[in-house]
């Protein structure tokens, strides 16, 4: 099984006519079953042309009545993606995948506050996206590196999630969806909310969790973790700490008030029964060791 997504899925890109939203649906089209998965188009102004053979339409939800999606990834400019969410939400899409980096705050704050009644999962903004191996893949990771397996994969960087991945696969360990949810300091969906989906998914035997300096959800999710997950958790906290009030990375790797640092985010993971590597090359040897 997996979580979120699955070759049963049916998708809908919000700004596909545009270079990047093109480019990135074209590739997914190329993984697994993509073909069968991605099957609508939004920009407005151009309903009734095609991309890449999948029909655009003017409004999500027209595309949701005339093809069924209840998925979409969101590749529409920051000035604009903020509504284009909100449109996906009126729509009341299942799950909004936002890719695009640089929203203004202003903007996903009162996307946030709007949602609070809704249904609809939001993973991002500024993040890479979600996969199931060998399935469906929706947004920008590199597909080939992924395997089929049991090992849930969350992480607010894409490029170590990219890392983590890679190296389970290279040890032979498969994962059964894996989720950048971003790192933008207003986001959606968090870690604790995908490490409860893994909990509650049959097919998912380990989880891997990677954190960033800034905010304090990795603790929060470190004492739901020991009060509440049945399976074994590996986790790698990045970033090297920044003076107080400074950012390093991510919009959300602030330090405030001596909080969301580095070595305090390890030692609460640890006392919860987190298993912490802190070295980023270690982390899929301490996957199989858990294992």
């Amino acid at each position: 099984m997996s979580i979120l997504i699955d070759k049963n899925t049916r998708v809908m890109t919000q700004g596909i006519t545009g270079k990047t939203g093109l480019f990135h649906t074209r590739n997914c089209l190329d993984y697994a079953c993509g073909q069968s998965t991605f099957v609508a188009g939004v920009t407005p102004g151009k309903g009734g042309q095609t991309a890449e053979g999948i029909p655009v339409f003017n409004t999500v939800a027209e595309a949701k009545e005339q093809t069924g999606a209840t998925v979409s990834v969101v590749y529409v400019p920051p000035p604009f993606a903020a509504a284009a969410i909100g449109e996906a939400v009126a729509a009341e899409l299942d799950l909004v995948i936002c890719i695009t980096e640089g929203i203004p705050v202003k903007d996903m704050i009162r996307t946030r506050h709007n949602m609070k009644n809704s249904n609809t999962k939001l993973i991002g903004p500024n993040c890479p996206g979600v996969i199931t191996p060998d399935e469906i893949k929706i947004g920008i990771m590199p597909g080939y590196i992924h395997k089929k397996g049991s090992v849930g994969v969350v992480s607010r960087s894409g490029t170590l999630t990219y890392e983590v991945v890679d190296q389970l696969t290279k040890l032979g360990i498969g994962q059964s969806t894996c989720v950048g949810i971003g790192g933008d300091p207003v986001n959606g969906t968090k870690h604790l909310d995908v490490v409860s989906w893994f909990n509650e998914d049959p097919d998912t035997e380990a989880i891997v969790m990677c954190g960033e300096i800034g905010g304090t959800d990795e603790e929060d999710c470190g004492r739901w973790i020991q009060q509440h997950c049945t399976k074994p958790v590996a986790a790698f906290i990045a970033g090297v700490t920044a003076p107080p009030g400074k950012r390093m990375g991510h919009a959300g790797a602030i330090i405030a008030g001596g909080k969301g640092t580095a070595s305090e985010k390890i030692s609460v993971l640890r006392e919860c029964g987190v298993h912490v590597t802190e070295n980023p090359a270690g982390i899929g040897k301490l996957v199989q060791e858990i294992l």
